[in-house]
């Protein structure tokens, strides 16, 4: 979400310099409006004049700031670029949830490829130097994906309770995901169009910094009353309405698999489904944990500048409002970290990735894995019965065997010899004839001898 406008009263200041030029930058009561993404702040610009300090000016403060915006681009691209190549490039990986994971990622690389380097260029300079056009998309543009950001963790959370919670099996087709996924994105950009239509762009000269760009909001009328309440209905609605809704979602959740059995299964199959299923929504409750606390010294500082104006006379407000913001776009690149630190498929396909490699065996889907793991359960004690069976019948053959040896052995007193006869049946049970054998092959004694 673009930071909202600042309001500092500089009309005492400007007035008497700049006439209709200051003019143009003020609300109605006086009041200057401007985002810190899209242009210079006057009451910022004119520190000096204010009696106010800028320590954003400072050498050693700027290389600090630059370092970490620099930071914060290089691992957000990195990272949220190679877990959209993940689910995009291995079949394993597309799963709902993933899609889900990948629309969060497109968001956050939104906002490290598109905002954040604006945002440095004008921490730096005071001044709007990217045209009239980019003055009316960059904020816009924040917004859009800040809000894309928490649309799509509140669509998480509600798909796990749906399946979880209310023993849904039966998962959303990739059809309907995309469909939410282009909702959330639609709805997105109708909550941050205002940005992207009341805004100005022109020059106004400062004194002692001569004419300078500026971007600012412009709201119908001038009123300063139409800015706060778009502020405050922003923070209701991209971060306090969905953290309420994520949070009695994953309460639920919790609940449930803590004392939940999932029907039709038991034992050890029961116990794989929900340790994964455990696993799952730790990773992406934690998600949440870290968008939510990233954002909430900045939105907070925010409602305080919209409440009560005192704030904005603050001697380092600059600073501590360009420290927040720092802070708040951490979230952005955080995520991918998460998964590789709390999920194996993600892992692995980091690594693969890192190592050039192509094998894949490694990555799969839960399902897959879940299948396997039930086959493995299912399987396992028929494959011991039958190794019994075949036990049983081994078992039995050798003892007919041995039953056969001891009948045929029955013993014949001929002319002082003894002589091994076949005993009666076993020829016909077991197929073949005793004729050629050893004894027929000596001519027998006689029997009246």
């Amino acid at each position: 979400m673009a930071p909202e406008d600042l309001e500092v009263d500089v009309n005492t200041t400007l007035s008497e310099e700049q006439g209709d030029d200051a003019a143009e930058t003020s609300g109605a009561d006086g009041w200057a409006l401007a985002s810190p993404e899209s242009g210079p702040q006057p009451s910022l610009v004119v520190a000096s004049e204010l009696g106010v300090r800028d320590s954003t000016k400072l050498l050693g403060v700027q290389v600090v700031l630059i370092a970490a915006y620099s930071i914060i681009i290089l691992l957000g691209v990195v990272g949220n670029s190679l877990v959209i190549y993940l689910i995009a490039r291995y079949r394993g990986m597309r799963t709902v949830t993933n899609y889900f994971i990948a629309n969060l990622a497109l968001a956050d690389l939104f906002v490290n490829a598109l905002c954040l380097p604006f945002t440095l260029a004008y921490t730096l300079t005071d001044q709007w130097s990217f045209g009239s056009v980019l003055c009316h998309l960059v904020p816009f543009s924040q917004a859009l994906a800040v809000l894309v950001s928490t649309l799509t963790l509140t669509a998480i959370a509600l798909d796990r309770q749906r399946c979880i919670v209310h023993h849904l099996e039966s998962r959303l087709s990739q059809p309907v995901s995309f469909i939410i996924v282009a909702a959330i994105w639609g709805l997105g950009a109708v909550l941050a169009s205002p940005l992207a239509v009341f805004r100005e762009y022109h020059h106004v000269e400062f004194p002692g910094l001569g004419r300078r760009a500026v971007c600012t909001e412009s709201w119908p009328g001038g009123q300063e009353r139409d800015a706060i309440i778009y502020s405050v209905s922003m923070l209701v609605l991209q971060y306090v309405l969905p953290l309420c809704v994520i949070t009695c979602a994953y309460v639920r959740i919790w609940a449930k698999l803590r004392s939940h059995v999932s029907p039709g299964t038991s034992g050890r199959a029961n116990v794989d489904r929900q340790c994964r299923r455990k696993k799952t929504t730790k990773m992406l409750l934690s998600v949440v944990v870290v968008f939510a606390v990233s954002w909430l010294p900045f939105n907070a500082f925010q409602l305080a500048s919209d409440i009560h104006g005192r704030v904005l006379d603050l001697s380092e407000y600059k600073l501590v409002y360009t420290l927040f913001h720092v802070v708040a776009m951490c979230s952005t690149f955080a995520n991918p970290f998460l998964y590789g630190w709390m999920n194996t498929n993600y892992r692995n396909g980091f690594l693969t990735v890192f190592r050039c490699e192509r094998h894949t065996d490694a990555i799969r889907p839960e399902t897959e894995l879940a299948s396997m793991r039930t086959r493995s359960l299912r399987d396992g004690p028929r494959r011991q019965q039958q190794q019994q069976q075949q036990q049983c019948v081994a078992s039995g053959v050798r003892a007919d065997a041995t039953s056969d040896r001891t009948q045929t052995t029955t013993s014949s007193v001929i002319d002082g010899r003894r002589k091994r006869v076949p005993a009666e049946g076993d020829a016909e049970r077991h197929g073949r004839t005793f004729a050629g054998t050893a004894d027929e092959k000596a001519p027998l004694p006689s029997v009246d001898t």
